[in-house]
Order: structure tokens, then C-alpha cells, then sequence
């Protein structure tokens, strides 16, 4: 049985990019990003998950970063060009994004936000980021997140691990 297109899966489908669909079993709960890159087969570093920030201006930031890895706050705004950057309390996300926790994806939110993936993905063939519900991730080239995205390149983890 076809699953069902996510509105991430849509948006990169109507921007003509490819991408290949990964399920994991999320019924035991295991939905950070370590426990999904496990369940997947895949090395933590070519997994990313997607955190949103608000600025000191009241803003909205996307960071596409390494599932094992931290956001560094000040380098995160910098990166903005903002004094500094808070993560979005996870009640906000959806009204926010359109998006729950474990389900975020960089592609399709409700509005267009400034969006900036970890300079480690740069290098990498493909990386995964989640699809847009629990349970559901695409794999596709980093080039084409930033095309689809807007985004850019930033160093903006907190060591590396």
C-alpha cells in the first residue's frame, strides 16, 4: 500500500527533487533522532533534525543540525544575524510550524523561515531529515535542501561529537 504524501514529500515532488522515503517503527516511543538513525541503519552523523528558534527580534529560525549533536545558541545567532536565539517551546511548534515534535521537517512548514543546515551536511552525498510526521524520513542530497529551503551553510553545533 502507497503511504500517504506529506506536504514535505510534495513540496520537494513540486520542485522536482529526489528524495527516497524511509519508515521507522515509532511504537515504542523512540523518537529522537539517535533512536531514529538506530532504527534506520544509519550513521547519526547523515541524520539531521530540525529545531526552531525565535530571535531577539521575534523572528522565527530554522537549524538543520546532526541528530547526536547540540545547537549552539550564540553561534545559531550569529549565523541570523540576531543578538540571540530561544528554542521554540515545543506547545509552539505547531501552531508555528505546522509540525509536531518528532515530526518537523525543514520542507513545507506553514511559512517560509529563515533556514540554516550544519556546515557537516555540505560534504555529505545525502542526509536525512524527517519527512514531516513521526515515523517518516527522507534521504536526499544536502544541495537540494538548500535550494528547496532557501537555506545556507553555518557552523552552529556545539562541539563536535
Amino acid at each position: 500500500m502507497a503511504q500517504p504524501k506529506t506536504n514535505a514529500m510534495r513540496m520537494l515532488d513540486k520542485a522536482k527533487v529526489n528524495y527516497t522515503f524511509h519508515e521507522y517503527d515509532h511504537s515504542d516511543g523512540a523518537i529522537d533522532g539517535v533512536a531514529v538513525a538506530a532504527k534506520l541503519g544509519q550513521d547519526p552523523a547523515r541524520v539531521f533534525k530540525t529545531l526552531v528558534t525565535q530571535g531577539a527580534s521575534r523572528a522565527f529560525y530554522v537549524f538543520v543540525i546532526p541528530v547526536a549533536q547540540e545547537l549552539d545558541l550564540k553561534a545559531a545567532a550569529r549565523a541570523v544575524g540576531e543578538k540571540s536565539v530561544a528554542m521554540l517551546h515545543v506547545a509552539d511548534l505547531l501552531k508555528t510550524t505546522g509540525y509536531v515534535r518528532g515530526g518537523c521537517s525543514p520542507v513545507g512548514m506553514k511559512k517560509a523561515f529563515v533556514t540554516t543546515v550544519d556546515e557537516s551536511a555540505e560534504d555529505k552525498e545525502t542526509i536525512m531529515v524527517s519527512a514531516g510526521r513521526i515515523g517518516a524520513q527522507v534521504e536526499l542530497a544536502p544541495a537540494d535542501l538548500l535550494a528547496v529551503t532557501g537555506a545556507k551553510y553555518a557552523a552552529i553545533t556545539a562541539g563536535k561529537v
